[in-house]
């Protein structure tokens, strides 16, 4: 496997379908992961726009409760508790003892366990939605196809945010 200088894993440029959405998960799963390397809990805690709570540390607890939704409550239909109960709906909210670690090791877990129950179902698998969900789906299943699609989404958008996040808050720069 081919990786950037940085580490993270290249998609290959000739693939499968699975291979290709799993290979860019994967890598927009390491881009976070490298937007966060050697930070101490301060700067992981600094939002860098005044007007946002944005932090680094925030949106590793936000993407910890996004893997755990997609992939156990939604694909594999499990009741599941939120991976940070005490950070609001959506995981963003800091509390003043999590530190970027204990997130960071959550989240992997949560990494694990996603693709476990991924690599045990076909892409056209369903997973079935909230009736929340469903609403703005207009169904009540979604495929595992568009839940790798909608991930591979959530980490680009949320990767960007963290490069404006890193860079505020040590000059950081860079894919």
């Amino acid at each position: 496997m081919t990786t950037t200088p940085d580490g993270r894993p290249v998609p290959p440029p000739h693939a499968d379908e699975r291979t290709t959405l799993e290979s860019w998960l994967d890598f927009h799963r390491a881009t976070l992961a490298l937007k966060c390397a050697d930070l101490a809990d301060a700067q992981a805690r600094t939002a860098a726009v005044p007007t946002s709570a944005l932090t680094l540390l925030g949106l590793v607890q936000h993407l910890a409760e996004v893997e755990r939704n997609w992939f156990q409550r939604i694909l594999a239909g499990a009741q599941v508790p939120p991976v940070f109960p005490d950070s609001g709906p959506d995981g963003f909210a800091l509390t003043a003892d999590r530190t970027l670690a204990d997130a960071l090791t959550q989240w992997r877990a949560e990494v694990t366990r996603s693709r476990e129950l991924a690599a045990a179902r076909a892409l056209d698998a369903p997973g079935t939605l909230s009736p929340q969900e469903a609403v703005h789906a207009g169904t009540s299943t979604i495929s595992l196809r568009w839940i790798l699609t909608h991930l591979i989404e959530e980490y680009a958008r949320h990767n960007g945010h963290a490069d404006l996040l890193r860079e505020a808050v040590d000059g950081v720069t860079g894919a």
